[in-house]
């Protein structure tokens, strides 16, 4: 099974939660995605954090199926810059016509190359497919990114700012035809 914390930094935990679903339970129908004609809107869960350190200086979200089958997983959703003041993000965050993402947060494009929340979309009998939700502390206020940057360089960049990480799983599945 792939590890999506595998040769990442190990670093202190802190709490991630959603009414929305439960820890390794399935993902709310409205979460699947309707641009990949999986039955849902792509609409984002809400999301709370807390426990992170005092010294914390931004956040960065992304959403990862570590079990898509490409080799290299899928990128569902990579947001950087949130700053410290905001400890969660509401429902339908992930999309750009709700405004609903803080002041200065940036969204990296995902697999599908939009700057938005896709939402699950597991291949039809592929069997369930793991939805990692991860907030990561960072000791800086902001990353600098080029434009059209991808969520893994996103990795990559605050690898060596992170201070703290949160995560939540949910799972969906798509029943064979």
């Amino acid at each position: 099974m792939n590890d999506p914390n595998w040769k990442l930094p190990e670093v202190p935990s802190f709490t991630l939660e959603s009414p929305d679903f439960e820890p390794g339970g399935e993902l709310p129908t409205f979460a699947r995605s309707g641009i990949a004609n999986a039955g849902g809107e792509d609409r984002s869960p809400t999301l709370h954090w807390h426990g992170f350190p005092s010294g914390t200086k931004s956040f960065v979200l992304t959403v990862f199926d570590p079990d898509a089958p490409t080799g290299s997983g899928w990128w569902h959703w990579a947001v950087y810059n949130i700053p410290a003041s905001v400890e969660s993000l509401p429902q339908d965050a992930g999309n750009p016509e709700s405004q609903l993402m803080p002041h200065g947060a940036i969204t990296v494009a995902n697999e599908l190359r939009l700057e938005a929340f896709q939402g699950a979309a597991p291949p039809a009998g592929h069997g369930p497919h793991r939805y990692v939700f991860t907030v990561s502390a960072l000791n800086v206020e902001r990353l600098d990114l080029a434009e059209g940057n991808t969520p893994a360089m996103l990795g990559f960049v605050l690898r060596d700012h992170i201070v703290a990480r949160a995560q939540l799983v949910g799972y969906s599945s798509t029943e064979a035809a």
